[in-house]
């Protein structure tokens, strides 16, 4: 293998690495209070160096409004983007502290400068180690629906040191109304487990969960489709690793490497009546003396 390819992987398994340590140490906290007089739900997401992510949603209207910002001496910011990515309003806690019960601060809108006080109490945070156990407790999620939130179900046993997704509760925007809930077993990434998309190619979104991930690049989802007629999700069955679907095309298509990239397969597929179904297989292993990867006969 030359040195470039060496380096490549290398770097691409660091970032890994990096991305599993944040994933363990990250804070994930969740509070209930008031922007003015206005209920919200607020959860946080911050890792060991201080930045990460946050969500907040207005109680009355529960569509989530992702934010992000940083810890600085003892400071925590937010910033709330527009959808061309600019600054349009800013959230900030001075004296916060992660182990607090109650957060005060400040909602500024950086346009007219407008400022309206926050105030939190925290509901439970997502504790970790082989000692702890607790259940059941809900994490809202960064994405929505058109009149649909999600909400996580997330336990820790006794001598687990993680936490996992045990289901997905959806619920009906300003109602609160619980329209379904699905059991399931899945790695905790936290605001983000949630994604939404047309994985079946018909015009309506649905909506996938992250199943778990490996020390590669390789992750692998839960997709659940929407039937018009029930008006319910269904376990799709759809299977691979990093699938990725193209709504011009119809197409699905997978990767999966392994053994530091040295190992490689591609894989494209349609969809029938709900189905994946296999077109095309392309399987690559690298070839030591030219250091390439070349064709190969899959399994």
């Amino acid at each position: 293998m030359n040195a470039i390819a060496n380096s490549a992987i290398q770097h691409k398994i660091l970032i890994v690495l990096l991305f599993l340590v944040s994933i363990r140490l990250a804070a994930q906290a969740t509070y209930v209070g008031f922007i003015d007089k206005y209920p919200i739900e607020f959860i946080t997401d911050l890792n060991s160096e201080g930045s990460g992510n946050a969500i907040y949603a207005y109680t009355n209207y529960d569509t989530p409004i992702v934010i992000s910002g940083t810890l600085k001496k003892g400071i925590l910011t937010f910033y709330e983007k527009d959808k061309t990515g600019n600054d349009t309003a800013k959230i900030t806690f001075e004296y916060f502290n992660s182990k607090s019960k109650k957060l005060e601060g400040k909602w500024t809108d950086l346009n007219t400068k407008k400022e309206l006080n926050i105030s939190l109490s925290k509901t439970f945070e997502v504790e970790y180690g082989d000692n702890i156990e607790w259940k059941n407790r809900e994490i809202l999620q960064s994405v929505s629906l058109k009149g649909k939130y999600f909400k996580l179900i997330v336990s820790k046993m006794r001598g687990d040191f993680d936490a996992k997704v045990t289901g997905v509760k959806i619920l009906e925007k300003k109602t609160d109304k619980l329209l379904q809930q699905i059991d399931m077993d899945c790695q905790l990434l936290g605001l983000n487990n949630i994604s939404t998309d047309d994985y079946n190619f018909d015009g309506i979104e649905d909506f996938s969960v992250f199943e778990g991930g490996t020390a590669g690049p390789d992750t692998t989802s839960l997709y659940f489709l929407y039937n018009p007629i029930t008006g319910k999700y269904f376990e799709s069955g759809f299977s691979g690793t990093s699938l990725e679907f193209d709504s011009k095309t119809k197409r699905i298509s997978e990767h999966n490497q392994c053994c530091a990239g040295t190992s490689q397969m591609n894989a494209e597929y349609k969809v029938v009546n709900n189905k994946m179904v296999l077109i095309k297989k392309t399987c690559l292993k690298l070839d030591i003396k030219s250091g390439e990867l070349k064709k190969v006969k899959c399994d």
